[in-house]
């Protein structure tokens, strides 16, 4: 009894967490492709990095559409060193 239990407990959890694949996001990048595979499945090509790199890929027959990728978190950038102060040596003046 404790085998079917736990059998259909991991069942379930498989299930709610598999991601859709029309709602799966492949790249790491800015922009995608929304490319219609058929039968209501749309698969996300995200890999471009401006409109103008995915446009291409769209407009040569794959019936879809460039959005922006949900997904994308842009690389952080490295903190900015502080400035280094160089005060200007006080000679004496000379008479």
């Amino acid at each position: 009894m404790i085998r079917i239990v736990s059998a259909v407990i991991g069942a379930v959890i498989l299930l709610v967490l598999e991601i859709p694949s029309s709602q799966a996001a492949y790249g790491d990048a800015p922009w995608c492709a929304v490319i219609n595979a058929g039968e209501d499945e749309m698969y996300w090509d995200c890999e471009y990095a401006t409109f103008a790199a995915c446009w291409p890929n769209v407009v040569a027959g794959n019936r879809g559409f460039c959005n922006v990728n949900p997904t994308y978190r842009p690389a952080t950038a490295a903190p900015a060193r502080p400035a280094v102060r160089r005060h200007a040596a006080k000679h004496p003046q000379a008479r």
